[in-house]
């Protein structure tokens, strides 16, 4: 079957949540995609939302984190603060689904401004509770669209920590999560499996290079000796999608 690049970073994305129990999950492409790993290979799996909803189960695609279809047939709704303070704070998460308008080698992400931060070309919507999972989740699973624009030498404004200039930082810093463990996109996969925890290409679309990555990476990328190529959508999880999670086509 053919499959679009959105499909293609949907199901990478539902692949990696194997093995997690509890995942903080925002709206969009990570959304289906949690609802995919749901579905498919992970029935256990609980979903988390920002706006106070724990075991979610959405009947259709919810259009925000404030979406009334998260409620139904919740394990638990709550405030924010507690769902903060005593699930993701309390170490109960076990992984997390970011993005962000620029991401650095070692992971770490810009939500807030595109230049300077006083008189900045595009001012986005900052942290929301992005920087708070960054830091407690215990790994981070990073979903982009790979444009050099968003893959730079140096971030513009830090705003959720990633492995902060890398080896050992975050344990120094005191940060209780895991940090970034793989990079999602429409053309590769990357992971920070190194001593230095910078990022290093693993697998590449069919049709892509390590050059052609490189070509829109704006540092001298790490390289996979092993670099494969990305296996591609299963029938099953293609029918998931188009199917049940995103019939009129928003995302994929």
């Amino acid at each position: 079957m053919n499959y679009t690049p959105s499909e293609l970073m949907i199901v990478n994305a539902s692949r990696a949540l194997q093995g997690s129990r509890v995942v903080f999950v925002g709206v969009g492409l990570p959304n289906i995609a949690c609802n995919l790993a749901r579905r498919h290979h992970s029935p256990q799996l609980e979903l988390v939302y920002e706006s106070g909803v724990f075991g979610a189960h959405p009947a259709r695609l919810p259009l925000s984190i404030g979406d009334p279809t998260l409620v139904s047939d919740a394990t638990s709704v709550t405030s924010m603060s507690d769902l903060f303070m005593l699930y993701l704070q309390g170490g109960l998460v076990d992984a997390a689904l970011l993005g962000g308008a620029q991401i650095d080698r070692f992971g770490n992400l810009n939500t807030t401004v595109v230049g300077d931060y006083a008189n900045p070309k595009v001012r986005l919507p900052g942290s929301g509770g992005a920087c708070e999972i960054a830091i407690n989740a215990k790994k981070i699973l990073m979903v982009m669209r790979l444009k050099r624009r968003a893959f730079v030498e140096k971030l513009d404004f830090c705003t959720s920590p990633g492995h902060l200039d890398g080896r050992d930082a975050r344990q120094k810093l005191g940060l209780p999560g895991g940090g970034p463990e793989l990079v999602i996109t429409d053309r590769a996969l990357l992971n920070f499996d190194n001593d230095e925890r910078e990022m290093t290409l693993i697998e590449v679309a069919a049709g892509e290079t390590a050059a052609s990555i490189q070509a829109d990476v704006g540092w001298e990328l790490r390289i996979s000796p092993n670099l494969k190529e990305m296996t591609p959508p299963a029938p099953a999880e293609l029918t998931i999608i188009r199917q049940q999670l995103d019939p009129e086509g928003l995302y994929r």
